[in-house]
């Protein structure tokens, strides 16, 4: 990697506990949560009906029971398309004498993908960072719940881990490209970077976007998903989160300096289960697409204290989450939609020149 070094990346000076309690550790030593009545109310907050972290004002969708189940089901749905793993993974965790392997989940959600990482390599260290405590109560022995910001950068996990991974985190991320930085800073050499994201664009037939303008977003017309896309990029810009990253992965990844081998998958997702061949691979696609429906209608909720708290009016929420709701039920050939994943992989070489 010629004409490049981490010098070039010098990591932020930002620092901050983020909460009353010791959430910031200042090296990757063990730390246990246990999940009190204090802790709980100091954790959350009521926002439009639903509980969201007390922390961030950039992110705020809901951390609840409801949401953890939703990331859940959508964990088993990205392990159907994407794979468990990247082929780097287990060749990177694989268990080697004398070396203590450590992977990091940002933004780690309800858990699901670190403590498949946990339970299936017992040898490595594993560690789920976000702005609420994991409350999984069958925590492997290795893994671990730490409470932070990630804004804040990860300056105390310098050259720590092995792999570090996160999805669908842009919401509640000011500086996408900074935190790619701090990613790379984080990473030993010769580490796995996995990153996953979503533009909140919805697509056609031919799989180009449905353009919904800003003058336009308020007009009440179909298409209506697009449209409750459309109003839940504003929320998100208007709390300061990154809602383009999906777009931008691949340039910010492979420009960096400090990653080789950069790997850009695409992952489309029907809408809903529209499609009516019969063949093996219209059904899988099909058994797919109900579970992506599932997850949308449940975002549809989760989606609310966002878009209310942008100042969108309620009438006009409800009457765009209801139409949305009704035309992802559609399952008509007519009426297709598509879902964009961008995954970006990449490695940190094993010497820096």
């Amino acid at each position: 990697m010629s004409g490049s070094t981490l010098s070039r990346f010098p990591p932020s000076n930002a620092s901050s506990a983020t909460s009353d309690w010791e959430m910031r550790t200042p090296s990757p030593e063990p730390s246990v949560y246990s999940m009190t009545t204090s802790m709980r109310e100091a954790a959350y907050r009521e926002l439009h009906g639903r509980n969201v972290n007390s922390y961030s004002d950039v992110y705020s969708l809901p951390a609840d029971d409801q949401e953890l189940q939703r990331l859940d089901h959508q964990h088993e749905m990205f392990k159907a398309t994407m794979g468990k793993y990247p082929p780097p993974l287990p060749v990177i965790l694989a268990e080697q004498p004398g070396i203590q392997k450590l992977a990091v989940d940002l933004g780690c959600g309800s858990g699901s993908w670190i403590l498949d990482v946990a339970r299936d390599f017992p040898h490595c260290s594993c560690v789920a960072i976000d702005l609420v405590p994991m409350q999984n109560l069958d925590m492997p022995p290795n893994c671990r719940s730490e409470v932070d910001d990630i804004n804040l950068g990860l300056d105390h996990y310098l050259s720590t881990f092995d792999v570090v991974h996160a999805r669908l985190i842009c919401t509640g991320i000011k500086d996408y490209a900074g935190l790619v930085n701090h990613m790379a800073l984080a990473l030993r050499p010769g580490g796995l970077l996995d990153l996953t994201e979503y533009n909140f664009i919805i697509h056609d037939a031919n799989r180009k976007p449905i353009v919904i303008t800003d003058d336009d977003v308020l007009n009440m017309r179909g298409p209506w998903l697009p449209r409750w896309m459309k109003l839940a990029q504003r929320a998100i810009r208007h709390r300061g989160g990154e809602v383009d990253a999906a777009d931008h992965l691949y340039m910010w990844v492979s420009h960096h300096g400090a990653f080789q081998d950069v790997v850009h998958r695409q992952f489309w997702y029907q809408a809903s289960p529209w499609n009516r061949h019969n063949d093996a691979e219209s059904r899988r696609q099909n058994e797919i697409a109900t579970t992506m429906r599932e997850d949308m209608l449940e975002f549809l909720k989760s989606g609310r204290p966002l878009l209310l708290g942008a100042g969108i009016p309620e009438d006009i929420v409800n009457i765009i989450e209801e139409r949305a709701r009704a035309e992802l039920n559609e399952t008509r050939l007519a009426f297709v939609l598509f879902f964009f994943f961008s995954n970006c992989l990449a490695l940190s070489p094993k010497i820096f020149v």
